[in-house]
């Protein structure tokens, strides 16, 4: 994930946008995108997930050919989304991708989680919005219906449980639940030294 870097380097600090958060040009080409995924994609069964990888490809997406993203799998803007081998996105998985998104190797993110970069500066009396990026790590899992908001780092082999809200890092390999995640005890992955 070492050449994720450059990718993140840009929205690290997150990135605050004056006026209208996003130009017409851009609001147009979420536009056209969320066609083409609803056109092209989202009806499409499981199986076909190397379809769906071309679309996100041809859409900007960078992802690699052995990971999976679920038909019902929404992806808000595929030039911020950066999968590795054998990620996936789980169905119903909101990727609410304002900054980048990066998905480890190994990592699952399951059904109807939700994956949000953005915010609003609640100090400001424009209540600007505020995207930072979001980073999953290698063999992670981010489980049923859990959130991870902007700028969280889900280290590698850390687990979010089911419903669990994120809003600061997680360590690798521990397991963490709750609201927010508190961590519970390391993971213990069988087999992991052989």
């Amino acid at each position: 994930m070492n050449g994720d870097r450059d990718i993140l380097q840009a929205g690290r600090h997150g990135a605050v946008f004056g006026g209208a958060s996003f130009t017409l040009a851009h609001r147009l080409k979420r536009l056209a995108w969320a066609t083409a995924w609803l056109v092209l994609a989202r009806w499409t069964p499981a199986p076909m997930r190397t379809w769906r990888i071309m679309v996100l490809r041809a859409c900007g997406a960078r992802v690699h050919a052995t990971a999976n993203v679920y038909g019902s799998a929404r992806i808000w803007y595929p030039p911020n989304l950066t999968m590795h081998a054998h990620a996936t996105l789980g169905p119903r998985v909101n990727c609410y991708n304002m900054a980048a998104i990066v998905v480890g190797e190994r990592a699952l993110v399951s059904q109807g989680a939700h994956l949000c970069c953005g915010s609003h500066d609640v100090d400001d009396a424009h209540f600007q919005l505020v995207a930072k990026p979001i980073v999953i790590g290698e063999g992670a899992w981010v489980a049923a219906e859990a959130f991870v908001g902007p700028g969280v780092e889900i280290g590698n082999g850390a687990v979010l449980g089911a419903r669990g809200v994120a809003f600061t890092n997680l360590e690798p390999g521990m397991i963490y639940a709750g609201n927010p995640a508190r961590p519970l005890r390391p993971r213990r992955l069988a087999g992991a030294g052989a």
